[in-house]
């Protein structure tokens, strides 16, 4: 993978994460309680939801690759179009309630499980790595899985990132998280985006 598509898959994987989903929810609302130290089992806990989640779709988009390189090239088109449906549900997405997930208080053994099974059960992250890897798969059979080690560790440290960073923004700006017109306003933003990284996509080795 050469630089430059790295850069575009780090930029991404960095939008994959800001963008509020369940993961981030689960986050804010653990900052909201507990702060950014304590909310460190469940971030970890969404890493390895996202890992296995990673792995599996990983190992069966490498498999369709070494089959047929047409139906890849179909998933890869697909996925595109589901980038921009995704930007369009963005820009559309009403404010979600923080106040629910916050009250009472569980273990950091608690935490780790409850986040482990967020990312687990969110068949919209599955759908979106199955849409996402084909955008970043060379078909140079050389490279081969170093290509899913690499795209799977720079999701990961990208989501760790952002999710400590939310957790953080939570504690400190609890008031300002909660606020639907921001939650909107960045709804809207990260839609768009995610609209030009659909373009980008579709223009790559065109």
């Amino acid at each position: 993978m050469d630089f430059e598509l790295w850069l575009t898959l780090a930029i991404t994987s960095l939008l994959i994460s800001i963008s509020p989903g369940a993961g981030a929810v689960n986050t804010m609302s653990n900052g909201l309680q507990y702060g950014v130290r304590k909310t460190l089992p469940g971030i970890l806990g969404l890493q390895l939801g996202y890992g296995v989640q990673i792995a599996v779709v990983g190992a069966g988009l490498g498999a369709l690759l070494a089959s047929s390189s047409f139906a890849f090239s179909i998933i890869k088109w697909l996925g595109v179009g589901y980038l921009l449906w995704l930007g369009y549900k963005k820009w559309t997405q009403p404010p979600v309630s923080l106040e629910a997930a916050t009250t009472g208080r569980e273990s950091s053994r608690k935490q780790f499980w409850m986040a482990v099974l967020v990312n687990l059960t969110n068949a919209k992250a599955t759908i979106f790595l199955v849409a996402l890897f084909p955008q970043f798969i060379s078909q140079d059979a050389a490279t081969g899985w170093l290509q899913y080690v690499v795209m799977g560790v720079t999701l990961i440290i990208a989501d760790v990132v952002v999710m400590v960073g939310y957790a953080s923004l939570a504690y400190r700006l609890s008031r300002f998280m909660k606020n639907a017109k921001f939650q909107l306003f960045q709804n809207r933003i990260f839609g768009s985006m995610f609209v030009g990284i659909a373009a980008l996509m579709a223009s790559y080795r065109a």
